[in-house]
Order: C-alpha cells, then sequence, then structure tokens
C-alpha cells in the first residue's frame, strides 16, 4: 500500500513539474470563473474582491454592491431556478480597450444558457474583473 501510494504521489510531482505555463488567456479566464464561483457560493465579497479598483470604496457604495450581487442571484432563482454552473468559454485579448474579453455561459437550472462577456484587466500580476 505505501509503495502504492508513493508511486502516485512520485507521479503527480512529475507532471506539476512538467507543467506549461498558463497563456494569459487562460489565466483571465480562470480567474473570471473563480470570481463568478464565488458568486455562486454566496461569498459576494470575495467576488466583489475581484474586481479592479475597489480597494478604496467607500463602504456604503460597497455594501450597495454586495446587495446587488445577492440581489442578482435571487431574481436567477426566481426566474431559472438558479445559475446551476458556469463555464469558461473561451478569452481573446482587444488591444482597443485594453482587456480581455473572457467569453462565459451561465447555465441555470431550467436548461436555458446565457452567454455573457467579462472585460478583464491585468493589475499587479493578478486579473481583475473591470
Amino acid at each position: 500500500m505505501k509503495k502504492t501510494i508513493f508511486a502516485i504521489v512520485t507521479l503527480v510531482l512529475v507532471f506539476a513539474g512538467c507543467s506549461k505555463e498558463l497563456t494569459p488567456e487562460e489565466k483571465a479566464q480562470e480567474a473570471a470563473l473563480a470570481y463568478y464561483n464565488s458568486l455562486l457560493a454566496g461569498d459576494y465579497a470575495a467576488f466583489l474582491g475581484g474586481r479592479a479598483n475597489t480597494d478604496s470604496l467607500p463602504d456604503s457604495y460597497r455594501e450597495g454592491l454586495l446587495k446587488i450581487y445577492q440581489q442578482f442571484l435571487v431574481r436567477q432563482q426566481e426566474e431559472h431556478g438558479g445559475v446551476v454552473s458556469i463555464e469558461a468559454n473561451r478569452a481573446c485579448m482587444d488591444s482597443t480597450l485594453n482587456v480581455m474579453q473572457v467569453f462565459m455561459n451561465l447555465n441555470f437550472a431550467d436548461s436555458t444558457k446565457e452567454e455573457i462577456v467579462v472585460p478583464m484587466v491585468e493589475h499587479d500580476g493578478e486579473w481583475k474583473m473591470k
């Protein structure tokens, strides 16, 4: 048993060492997906933290945004039975606007889908929603 576990751990470490660097598009997709999954989980503060330039927002404005995020999920629940999953489809750089456009699908409980575009900007090595 110990040999099997050791072999599995060794393989994981070998493959992890061989992994390629993610492209900027892939990094932006992963970040957008993580932020929207936070929203789905009800972690509105984490979703807000995924937006660029929110560290200096007044508390009243911050509280208003958190309430809007909560209301969004309630409305989706009422209209579609809720969002059951989110998929990041693709991303492309918009050099005119200097943003990475991440295309994502919101998948609803009533089997409908909605494609959204999330503009992302790189700030201090992190991808944030614009």
